[in-house]
């Protein structure tokens, strides 16, 4: 008896693995309020610099602030106050003109600081920090430390879930969200933010990882699509609820400390959470096992089934000795130590990096679209849902590989597309930009899916580590490749619209894990990889 007719036996789709997704998913809603809080917590508020301290007597008279604006602060070319300069002496003239022509007139610096807009954030790291002017790379750097940690994060955890097993590293993973996340929002300075917002990634790394691997690894293959969309759903719904979160609180540490807080109970409960039999077999421990399949066929009422599980069933199931083998002997190397692992980690290298460099371009530049951040957080959040549905109805139809390839080919096309709209049509621009974000929401639902499948048991949260690590190395590239719109507008969009075409391409290259069963070894891999690319 193989291991999905075990889960089968106990239940398949019950009350335990109903309640213990669930469980899991939760924090995963809520991680992606970190994913995108930066969005709110470092938005730039409206600013010009700080008016001089002797301005009540400017002019000989005392002046409106209107009016005092208009003697010190010159005006754009929208005109608008400039945010980064200042008259060198009050320019008295200027009261009796109707436009503000700066030109030939000494302009310098902002000397003594910065005045924000707080009409639609009370306040935010930039307007605390002063990340604004020359100190504005600041905040893009906070964001791409955060990914940093991320980065870290998914190749360390990767490898402790393998070490110490699952649970336990989430669990930990948790605590680390809690504390780090909630410290962040009562920091003094923004070098000590920076920090723990990069331990705060780490444990985000751990939390998404490990989460998949447990869905996985606890549901039987005809669930396995539903199960690993849901984590995409949830996902989805913990942006919508962002909107509403940054909405309501717009102090950006009273924002930090909700979006942290909520992790202290669900590190409460992460103690109840089963470690995955999967797991504890492989690494020679099937006793606990054996205790976690029946606790799991007792919650689904079929304790009689799960009494018939021996552990002589357990070691035949698994085509290993068990005592001799663990995934702990296992590392990054064995990745790519044979020819089918090698073409699933490179490929979905290239999947992984293409789709987030992508994402991350479209869902971090929420004020380039011209209307309400919150509402094009929620927007963003809500296209999410129709994409994954689709995902799950094509992924179910014609399998995951033809899934992934269209999904990430049609948001590069969209994205290039984007380019030809003329400036001026805002609408357009959204909803070319929406439909993008809905097809790489559907892609990213299907790459986690994907990877989780292709990956064999000893090495799946190395695997997905891997994944993470790549993936998040787009994230963190994607403003470096915004920045070279200064050299030609469009570059960067066609640069990230041609990735998502490239990694599209590579997913061709990927094995088709519709209808099979999870892997459990790499010599399962092998025997898959050589039947399905090499005649006979």
């Amino acid at each position: 008896m193989g291991f999905n007719d075990l889960l089968e036996a106990i239940g398949g789709i019950g009350y335990f693995q109903i309640l213990h997704n669930i469980l899991i998913l939760i924090p995963v809603c809520m991680v992606a309020f970190h994913s995108y809080l930066q969005n709110f917590t470092a938005a730039v508020p409206g600013h010009h610099c700080k008016l001089h301290m002797y301005t009540n007597q400017t002019c000989g008279a005392n002046l409106t602030d209107k009016d005092l604006l208009q003697v010190y602060i010159p005006k754009g070319k929208d005109q608008k106050p400039k945010k980064c300069h200042q008259f060198h002496v009050a320019q008295c003239h200027l009261l009796n003109t109707t436009v503000n022509n700066a030109t030939g007139l000494d302009t310098e610096p902002c000397t003594e600081g910065w005045m924000y807009d707080q009409s639609e954030f009370i306040s935010t790291i930039v307007s605390e920090w002063d990340l604004v002017c020359s100190r504005q790379a600041l905040k893009q750097i906070a964001q791409s430390i955060y990914m940093a940690g991320v980065l870290v994060g998914s190749g360390l955890i990767g490898w402790l879930s393998d070490r110490f097993g699952r649970s336990r590293v989430l669990i930990w993973t948790h605590l680390q969200m809690a504390v780090t996340g909630t410290l962040a929002a009562f920091l003094p300075d923004f070098s000590c933010y920076c920090i723990f917002r990069f331990l705060n990634g780490m444990a985000t790394a751990g939390v998404c990882i490990i989460s998949l691997s447990l869905i996985l690894e606890w549901i039987p293959v005809r669930g396995r699509t539903l199960a690993g969309n849901c984590y995409g759903y949830f996902a989805s719904i913990g942006q919508m609820i962002l909107a509403g979160l940054a909405y309501s609180l717009r102090n950006w540490r009273w924002l930090q400390f909700a979006a942290s807080a909520p992790f202290f109970f669900s590190f409460l409960y992460s103690w109840l959470l089963l470690e995955s039999a999967r797991w504890l077999i492989l690494n020679g421990k099937p006793n606990q096992a054996l205790r976690n399949l029946k606790i799991a066929a007792w919650v689904n009422r079929k304790k009689e089934e799960g009494e018939k599980i021996t552990i002589e069933m357990l070691k035949e199931q698994m085509p290993m000795n068990l005592p001799t083998v663990s995934s702990s002997s296992y590392s990054f190397v064995d990745l790519f130590c044979t020819p089918g692992m090698r073409r699933i980690s490179c490929c979905l290298m290239l999947v992984c990096f293409s789709t987030h460099l992508a994402f991350f371009a479209l869902a971090m530049d929420l004020t380039s679209f011209g209307f309400s951040i919150y509402l094009v957080q929620l927007i963003f959040g809500a296209i999410d849902i129709p994409g994954k549905l689709i995902c799950t109805l094509t992924m179910g139809l014609f399998g995951r590989r033809i899934t992934q390839a269209v999904s990430l080919i049609l948001s590069g096309l969209l994205i290039i597309a984007g380019i030809f709209v003329p400036e001026g049509m805002p609408a357009l621009q959204t909803t070319i930009a929406t439909l993008a974000k809905g097809s790489l929401s559907g892609a990213m639902a299907c790459m986690l899916q994907f990877s989780g499948e292709l990956y064999p048991t000893v090495v799946r949260p190395r695997g997905l580590g891997l994944s993470f690590m790549t993936a998040y190395l787009g994230s963190v590239l994607a403003p470096a490749v915004y920045l070279l719109g200064d050299i030609i507008s469009f570059l960067p969009y066609l640069i990230y619209g041609v990735a998502a075409v490239v990694g599209g391409v590579a997913a061709c290259f990927l094995m088709e894990t519709q209808h099979s069963l999870l892997p459990d070894t790499i010599e399962e891999v092998e025997q898959r990889f050589d039947s399905a690319w090499v005649p006979h």
